[in-house]
């Protein structure tokens, strides 16, 4: 496998089911690639997303990554609501650009959302503070409530960091071996 993470936006949904996700977001498999090749892809076009087999992860339990810039570019709130609703499961939603430091995480499960953070490093703001911060992101530094200055910092390795908890992180995937194979699929046009 090959991991990712740094300049990315990526999907963890809870299930065994990559078809099921590739429908529910309206894509089309353009099947199997070479992990590089369309981890790549999806990294440097716009309408290619990457979409893992199920891999294991946090809390006994498998996860799907779906990987590309096209994330970068929807309401992930929304979209991670709606998607849990539709596959009836736990989604959460990343993204990290160092290039102006926007860091972002939601976790939403059975179309209830019960996270939200956005943090922009350019400027210190937290752009959006929704749910109450678990132990992972307590351990991350967090505070209990939304913090009125701007004495917060979250980095990429953070949204990492609590991928892993919360799913799977990414940037560790290098060298692993694979149990399935990673698809590309297209945005709709």
């Amino acid at each position: 496998m090959v991991g990712f993470g740094r300049k990315q936006a990526w999907l963890a949904i809870r299930g065994r089911d990559p078809g099921a996700v590739v429908e529910a977001l309206g894509l089309r498999d353009l099947g199997p690639a070479p992990w590089r090749e369309g981890v790549d892809l999806a990294h440097l076009t716009d309408d290619r997303l990457a979409v893992t087999p199920p891999l294991p992860g946090a809390r006994d339990n498998d996860w799907i990554l779906v990987a590309g810039r096209r994330l970068f570019t929807i309401p992930s709130t929304v979209e991670a609501v709606a998607l849990s609703v539709a596959l009836e499961t736990e989604v959460q939603f990343f993204a990290t650009h160092r290039v102006g430091e926007q860091h972002r995480w939601v976790r939403a499960v059975d179309g209830v959302l019960v996270r939200a953070f956005d943090f922009v490093g350019e400027t210190g703001a937290v752009t959006e503070w929704r749910g109450d911060p678990d132990d992972a992101e307590r351990a991350l530094g967090l505070p209990e409530a939304a913090p009125d200055d701007d004495a917060l910092l979250v980095g990429e390795d953070d949204v990492a960091r609590l991928a892993g908890r919360w799913s799977v992180d990414p940037t560790s995937l290098d060298g692993r071996p694979s149990p399935g194979r990673l698809h590309v699929a297209a945005a709709p046009e």
